[in-house]
């Protein structure tokens, strides 16, 4: 269904006026319908498997709301500029259901890839609040006059970690502190930054009313696998082995996937994602902090780090890169003096004109891991 053909079909003076009333003398005794319903489905980014469908209830949506004006002072003279996709967790959360149950005043706007046409919007509409992942705030901060963003107080980002480039860029050029946080399709927004409680070096504490446990993972030292159980959670998956039906998480408690550490004062840090772990000799290697090294060695150039099958280690890393001249020895030399044992070190490198992304601006796993084999 496409909106501009509803609107046009649908919506007249007097549909806009009964509205109108409606949003400001109905009473919540007046509407009828169960919480627990299934209200919204959207579907997870397919970034290492199968897309699936995530089942919400209205409850759990007005619950993360609630979390999140519970942590970050959100009002009503707030003004919310979105270009992020409704599918993703923070354009979903934050950017639609946030304003709509607040009463701030939004704007959305259909790409987060202008990245010089949204900055420009940013300081016509006076945004006070701006959402994106570390690659389309990139592309904001770089495209941007240091005045565009002069009234935006809060810049919640998530989606993918944010780089030191982008935290420095957003800091020196218009003196905001970017609000790392975490989240997923299936729990809405999970962690975050706030201005009270800030950790620049991870994603922040768990929001009210979400509980964490962190189950020990064979072969990694430091954090474990991460479940969640809060009211924000969803109903359950749709899948394809079993078409309309909703499964939901075992006993209320929400597999993340993810390896996460939290510190003492309860900070969180995603060390990988659980199938995002190599054994290489033995070891447990995280593809992700791989990657981060690379990013360390060359910055501003995409690349991503995969495990292929190896006869004698069972598997092999091998970064695949956008950068023309990236050579292995520079590498290795790099890795070595940051400490990293042999064994960890990539031992090949395959240069692409292009990675693979999704539309969240995330690498698409299982394409790359097509294009790897196919070369």
């Amino acid at each position: 269904m496409w909106l501009e053909d509803l609107a046009s079909a649908n919506v007249n003076i007097f549909t806009k006026i009964s509205a109108w009333f409606k949003a400001r003398f109905i009473r919540p005794s007046d509407v009828q319908g169960d919480p627990d319903a299934p209200t919204m489905v959207l579907f997870t980014s397919g970034s290492e498997g199968a897309p699936k469908g995530v089942v919400l209830s209205g409850a759990n949506i007005v619950a993360n709301r609630n979390q999140l004006v519970a942590a970050i002072d959100f009002c009503p003279k707030d003004v919310l500029m979105n270009a992020m996709p409704m599918f993703h967790t923070y354009g979903s959360a934050i950017g639609t259901m946030v304003p709509l149950l607040t009463g701030m005043k939004s704007f959305y706007y259909p790409t987060p890839l202008h990245y010089r046409i949204i900055p420009a919007i940013a300081y016509e509409i006076d945004a006070t609040v701006i959402l994106g992942t570390d690659t389309f705030l990139y592309g904001f901060a770089r495209n941007a006059h240091p005045f565009d963003f002069y009234r935006v107080r809060y810049v919640p980002a998530s989606g993918e970690r944010v780089r030191e480039r982008t935290k420095r860029l957003w800091n020196d050029k218009f003196g905001i502190r970017l609000l790392e946080g975490y989240g997923s399709t299936e729990a809405g927004v999970i962690a975050g930054n706030t201005a009270l409680n800030f950790n620049t070096e991870t994603m922040g504490r768990l929001l009210p009313g979400i509980s964490a446990r962190i189950d020990p993972v064979p072969g990694i030292n430091e954090g474990g696998r991460c479940y969640l159980k809060g009211p924000n959670v969803m109903l359950g998956y749709l899948k394809a082995d079993k078409p309309g039906v909703v499964q939901p998480p075992e006993d209320g408690w929400y597999d993340t996937g993810d390896i996460i550490h939290v510190d003492e004062y309860g900070f969180m840090t995603i060390k990988g994602r659980a199938r995002r772990f190599a054994k290489i000799g033995g070891e447990m290697v995280s593809l992700t902090a791989l990657e981060e090294e690379v990013e360390r060695l060359w910055p501003g150039i995409r690349h991503a780090v995969v495990s292929v099958h190896d006869e004698r280690k069972g598997e092999q890393l091998l970064v695949v890169t956008m950068k023309e001249d990236a050579a292995r020895n520079e590498l290795a030399a790099h890795m070595k003096k940051r400490g990293y044992a042999e064994f960890s070190i990539p031992k090949k490198i395959m240069i692409v004109p292009n990675l693979p992304l999704l539309g969240s601006g995330k690498v698409n796993y299982p394409e790359l891991a097509e294009l790897v084999a196919k070369q």
